[in-house]
């Protein structure tokens, strides 16, 4: 196959895909909680789901850029708490200047994502096998280095990120996952290297033929999704105080249900940071109508897991049709 034959038969992407049916389902839930709750449609209640949502949402958007190009990553969440725990040790034990501390942290979780990327391109094991090994390092190193326990001690202006609002409404940490669904929603949609990430995920084989660097994207891919687990971290540390090595433990569960939910297929070269947002708000305004109608607690659970298995048998339905 030549080159211009891998062009022709790229598969053609859908930069919007997952966005309007899953927006739907979320005008629904809130309509259906505005009506059940008192005081579930209101500009408090919505800012407070934003509040909560805004770690979640993080590791969505590496989830998303990591799931288009047909990976997955189970590793977030041990990222977050080793970079978090990284940066916590340096300050409070070590005395390293915070800036640095936080620099070493986001670095390590990079250095997370480069491990699983060079395990997947090089040694060419599964995502699923490869990030599960990242997982469990990241878990184990955040404990040995701080042995078991919880680093307390962050500066008091770097715990202010999470609790003063700007204009009386959004915080540091919130304003900046929204600034990040803009950036990665303008890198995939107006990017080639955006888009090279859709033709990864389609067919990988087609997408090195038409003169991708298949490798070279999937490593950077996971790197990048390291460095967001790592300042989903900080912005976890801002809202705690505190960082402790269970941090993040099913985060990695909660990001991956946010993205199919939000339309992205599991299969590859389909999703979108749009269907994403939608997804994780979905997942927000479940958890905050669910107790605001006094529902028990497991129910959110059961109604996600329905969510998801209605959502990839959607996708399954459809790439058979076509």
């Amino acid at each position: 196959m030549t080159v211009m034959a891998a062009e022709r038969s790229r598969p053609k992407i859908d930069l919007t895909s997952g966005v309007w049916g899953p927006l739907a389902g979320l005008l629904v839930l809130i309509a259906f909680f505005s009506f059940k709750a008192e005081h579930f449609f209101t500009v408090q209640n919505a800012i407070i789901i934003f509040d909560q949502v805004t770690v979640y949402g993080i590791l969505a958007i590496a989830m998303t850029l990591v799931i288009i190009t047909g990976g997955i990553d189970l590793s977030v969440g041990s990222v977050l708490a080793f970079s978090a725990m990284t940066t916590g040790w340096l300050f409070s034990i070590h005395e390293v200047p915070f800036g640095l501390a936080l620099l070493a942290g986001i670095l390590a979780g990079a250095a997370c994502g480069l491990f699983s990327g060079l395990l997947i391109t090089r040694a060419m094991l599964p995502p699923f096998i490869a990030t599960l090994a990242t997982m469990t390092i990241a878990r184990g190193l955040a404990n040995k280095y701080t042995d078991g326990n919880v680093v307390s001690g962050w500066p008091d202006y770097f715990n202010t990120l999470n609790t003063y609002r700007h204009f009386g409404v959004v915080t540091a940490t919130t304003a900046f996952f929204l600034l990040l669904v803009i950036v990665s929603w303008a890198f995939l949609k107006f990017r080639p290297a955006g888009r090279n990430l859709y033709a990864i995920g389609g067919n990988p084989e087609v997408a090195r033929l038409a003169g991708i660097s298949v490798k070279l994207q999937i490593t950077l891919v996971y790197t990048v999704a390291g460095a967001l687990s790592a300042i989903a971290g900080m912005a976890n540390a801002a809202r705690l105080a505190t960082s402790q090595p269970y941090d993040g433990l099913g985060y990695e569960l909660t990001a991956i249900a946010a993205v199919v939910i939000g339309g992205a297929s599991l299969s590859g070269g389909v999703g979108s940071i749009g269907g994403t947002l939608n997804g994780i708000l979905i997942i927000g305004v479940l958890n905050s109508g669910l107790t605001q109608i006094h529902a028990q607690t497991y129910d959110k659970d059961i109604i996600i897991g329905i969510m998801i298995a209605a959502a990839v048998a959607f996708d399954t339905l459809i790439r058979r049709r076509r």
